[in-house]
């Protein structure tokens, strides 16, 4: 792996409260659930902090997660992807969207934005870049699970 490269992984976790699993992309081995947290925490953002949960692929037709996550244009939603929704599940809520470019051997996370507040400040978040070849293991891996837990 070339050194400035991210690692990406996506978790798939169990709402036990809800009975139903919610995708979480992970950075470097962290949650972007906590990255999201203490960035907009550090920012003085408000709200923040537990305004993000992952997405709930049963609540949401995104497509198949591996296209979603390669950036593939969503009717409704745009250029960028929902890579975060709401604490509550629902995406239109709180969303936490990036552009996501996969470029030769790169994946780029970046020009990250909340829609319900377009004077928050995210350039200082990312980009994020990510060796194609471990992305798409991580992806393969995340509808793999997914397959699993829908039988």
């Amino acid at each position: 792996m070339t050194a400035g490269l991210h690692l990406i992984a996506f978790t798939v976790r169990w709402l036990a409260d809800r009975r139903i699993d919610a995708v979480v992309p992970a950075i470097d081995g962290q949650p972007l659930l906590e990255v999201i947290d203490r960035f907009e925490l550090a920012a003085g953002m408000r709200p923040a902090g537990g305004a993000y949960g992952g997405l709930i692929p049963a609540y949401y037709r995104y497509g198949p997660l591996d296209e979603h996550f390669l950036g593939k244009e969503n009717p409704g939603l745009g250029s960028k992807t929902v890579v975060l929704g709401c604490e509550c599940g629902e995406v239109g809520c709180w969303p936490l969207m990036a552009r996501i470019s996969p470029t030769g051997n790169l994946v780029v996370w970046d020009a990250f934005e909340q829609p319900h507040r377009r004077s928050r400040d995210y350039s200082e978040l990312g980009p994020f870049l990510f060796d194609r070849d471990q992305y798409d293991v991580a992806l393969e891996a995340l509808c793999t699970e997914i397959a699993a837990t829908e039988q």
